[in-house]
């Protein structure tokens, strides 16, 4: 028994002398610092606020996040603001689809996501066309055809240059013929606002920022923006079935961190989201936002930025926009 016990003992010590000086597993001690890049209203600051409200239902972490908008730039200053945070663990990020677009066709962005630290991906998203519910395009061809008849002088409510709504816009102009102004606003609901003031005529828009007016008949679907028919809008077309044949501009969402982040803390976090995807408070969202799970640890999402950035390009140059990088 004797010689069992020194065995165990002995063993404990040599893991001890093998471990690095100072190693321990990352426990955030103190509230996470939770960066969305939109205003309220926007789609990363809403899916920022869900996270955090069902994280905190869940009890699945020790501390509090506190959601900080960090606007400007179409992403780059929550870039930029996460390069600052090197190293800092109790910091993180919403990314979309604009983190990677940006640095492709603007060369004053310096921030790329493979220069933080990419930990999961949550959801891949569809989006929908829509327009005031008594305005007269009862479908994207209408407003298409309007749009022909009269030259950049239709109005899009939408976000920065580069995001999905952007593009959008770019390959239809560039598959029909039509043009129409680009009205970027900082925020969603100031996005929304305008479509409803009848100050712009179509928007480009994520399920979450939006679901509340189309129930409530304000406005009116004429596309969606995906692979297949959405289930709540069964009688709405995909782009490619209203006759526009253009690639299905993707959308992602996830969490990212500041660069040189330790592996405790990539596996501290990929970890913590792996048990909150399996929870019923992310299967309600997800339901009610009309989100794809696509769930992805650290490593996976590193290979998937690599296609996703490669599919941005082609569409970018589809569209007739210059690629920096």
């Amino acid at each position: 028994m004797r010689s069992r016990c020194g065995f165990v003992a002995a063993a404990l010590v040599l893991a001890a002398i093998s471990m690095p000086a100072g190693a321990q597993a990352f426990t955030p001690s103190k509230p996470i610092e939770f960066v969305t890049h939109t205003g309220p209203g926007g789609g990363a600051d809403v899916l920022a606020r869900l996270i955090a409200a069902a994280m905190e239902k869940e009890k699945l972490m020790p501390v509090r996040m506190q959601v900080v908008n960090k606007t400007g730039g179409g992403g780059a200053t929550g870039m930029s603001y996460l390069m600052e945070k090197k190293g800092e663990p109790h910091t993180i990020a919403v990314y979309t689809g604009i983190w990677f677009t940006n640095p492709i066709m603007r060369e004053e962005v310096k921030v790329t996501m493979k220069d933080l630290t990419p930990l999961v991906r949550l959801v891949l998203e569809p989006a929908m066309i829509a327009v005031k519910s008594d305005a007269p395009y009862k479908t994207l061809n209408d407003f298409i055809d309007a749009a022909k008849k009269n030259p950049g002088q239709l109005k899009q409510s939408a976000g920065s240059l580069g995001s999905r709504d952007w593009l959008v816009r770019q390959l239809l102009m560039k598959n029909t013929g039509a043009s129409w102004a680009y009205i970027s606003f900082p925020s969603g609901g100031e996005r929304i606002a305008a479509l409803l003031g009848g100050h712009v005529n179509i928007m480009v828009i994520e399920p979450p920022e939006v679901g509340e007016h189309i129930r409530s008949g304000n406005l009116r679907v004429v596309a969606t923006i995906a692979e297949k028919r959405l289930p709540r809008f069964p009688d709405v077309p995909t782009l490619k079935e209203a006759g526009f044949d253009v690639p299905n501009v993707p959308q992602v969402r996830g969490i990212v961190g500041p660069p040189g982040l330790s592996a405790d803390a990539v596996a501290y976090w990929e970890n913590v989201f792996a048990q909150f995807v399996k929870t019923e408070s992310w299967k309600k969202i997800l339901e009610e936002n009309m989100w794809e799970e696509g769930f992805q640890r650290s490593a996976e999402l590193n290979k998937f930025i690599d296609v996703y950035s490669e599919t941005t390009r082609g569409i970018l140059r589809e569209g007739g926009v210059k690629v920096v990088r």
